[in-house]
């Protein structure tokens, strides 16, 4: 339905939009971003629940019981602060009548000592907090470099529009140039012909460049969060930047060891799996502990009854577990290992990937030079060829092939804008220090 409007000419309410803007809405509208900073919230409270294993746990638990076993009987009367004389008689010890007991109990525990096992915990959970938050970075950096990604082809696809639109518009003066020169004589019909299909390739093409305008615009409005449907007026030229910081060969392989979220994500495993070593060992430990509580008994609920204190302290080791611990110790003790060879995986892969950026960012200088050179010489060779067919010294093949080929370098001059842009943004992806603020996002 949009690619019927747009056709027909007419008019949708778009929205100006430039790169900057479009990073800030993929920023606050893109899922991941949100999911991002759920997964970082959710550790801080995993964190903070860690935390609160120093402070002493408290439980109320409230109870009804009525049985006539003797032993019950006896013990809750005693509880109550019920029993009387008469209940040591043989007949009421042998055979009591029912009796209920409402039974509310506070129970406060406090963990003494545990051999360094909540201290761990609480490490762990500290550095899978951090982990969350170099998630959440890496996040932020794939989003944007999508939305920039996403604006440029946008921006590619409609200046393709525009390309293949005067392409058309070539097609139909060299098709009345054609008609004139017949009308003289100086041209046949064959002539006239194959301009003809040209202008009807040409048409072609610029439908096919709407359709992908269209799916190009979609893509962004995906990125940012927006509906699939959203229509914006791209306001930042798809222009070669004058001047593209190319930092020193070795330096983006340095930055992104030491700046990418990747990078410090696989030290911080590193460092849970080495903390998990230590929890193992310290499960092993005996662990101390104090406990008090306060009970109260009574027949009814609403009633006065018993009331007693209760103060006690302990220690619990375990002593055999089928050697559950042992293996337990041993397999933290490999993921430890496995988790330092992934720390060195991931600094080799990004180390790699940052001097691929910027291989590409000095091939794509180049490309956007030589781009320039052929589309000034493609126009220049289209006029001399248009004169020359004009004056007859030139058919309409060489006069076709130098329409195509003008259209063909005007759009690799295209492109090569785009890819001089991305290639900047990838670079500073590949460090790890693409942020909104960065000059990629505000040239």
């Amino acid at each position: 339905m949009a690619i019927m409007m747009w056709l027909t000419g007419a008019a949708w309410a778009a929205e100006p939009l430039s790169l900057r803007e479009a990073v800030q809405k993929a920023l606050t509208g893109n899922p991941a971003m949100q999911a991002g900073a759920e997964g970082e919230k959710a550790a801080t409270a995993r964190a903070q629940e860690a935390r609160g294993g120093r402070l002493p746990r408290a439980d109320y638990t409230e109870s009804w019981t009525r049985s006539d076993n003797p032993v019950y009987v006896f013990g809750s009367l005693l509880e109550q602060r019920k029993f009387t004389a008469s209940d040591f008689s043989l007949g009421f010890l042998n055979y009591p009548p029912f009796l209920n007991n409402f039974q509310s109990r506070i129970t406060v525990r406090q963990d003494i000592w545990d051999g360094g096992l909540r201290g761990a915990r609480e490490r762990a959970a500290s550095l899978g907090r951090d982990a969350a938050h170099e998630g959440a970075r890496g996040v932020e950096i794939m989003v944007i470099a999508q939305a920039i990604g996403a604006y440029y082809d946008a921006e590619l696809a409609r200046e393709g529009v525009k390309v293949a639109g005067d392409a058309v518009k070539s097609a139909q003066a060299d098709l009345k140039r054609a008609q004139d020169r017949r009308s003289a004589g100086m041209a046949t019909d064959a002539d006239v012909l194959s301009i003809r299909v040209h202008e009807a390739s040409a048409q072609e093409e610029l439908i096919r460049r709407k359709a992908e305008a269209e799916l190009a615009m979609a893509r962004l409005a995906t990125v940012m969060g927006a509906g699939v449907d959203s229509q914006f007026d791209l306001t930042t030229p798809l222009q070669a930047a004058r001047s593209i910081v190319m930092v020193p060969e070795g330096e983006a392989e340095t930055d992104a060891e030491k700046n990418r979220p990747e990078v410090r994500l696989a030290l911080i495993q590193s460092s849970i799996r080495d903390t998990q070593v230590r929890a193992a060992k310290a499960a092993m430990l005996p662990q101390f502990f104090i406990e008090g509580m306060f009970e109260a008994d009574r027949q009814e609920f609403f009633n006065k009854g018993g009331a007693n204190w209760t103060i006690a302290a302990g220690m619990r080791w375990n002593l055999f577990n089928g050697f559950s611990d042992t293996h337990e110790r041993e397999a933290a003790r490999h993921d430890a290992l496995q988790a330092r060879a992934n720390e060195r995986q991931a600094a080799a892969a990004v180390k790699v990937e940052a001097k691929r950026a910027w291989l590409e960012t000095q091939s794509a200088q180049q490309q956007l030079e030589v781009a320039g050179t052929a589309t000034s010489m493609a126009e220049e060779s289209l006029r001399i060829i248009r004169n020359r067919y004009a004056a007859g010294l030139a058919d309409v093949t060489d006069l076709l092939h130098a329409e195509t080929a003008l259209v063909e370098a005007k759009t690799n001059s295209l492109r090569a804008a785009r890819d001089q842009r991305l290639a900047a943004v990838e670079v500073e992806a590949a460090k790890g220090t693409l942020n909104r603020d960065s000059e990629v996002v505000n040239q």
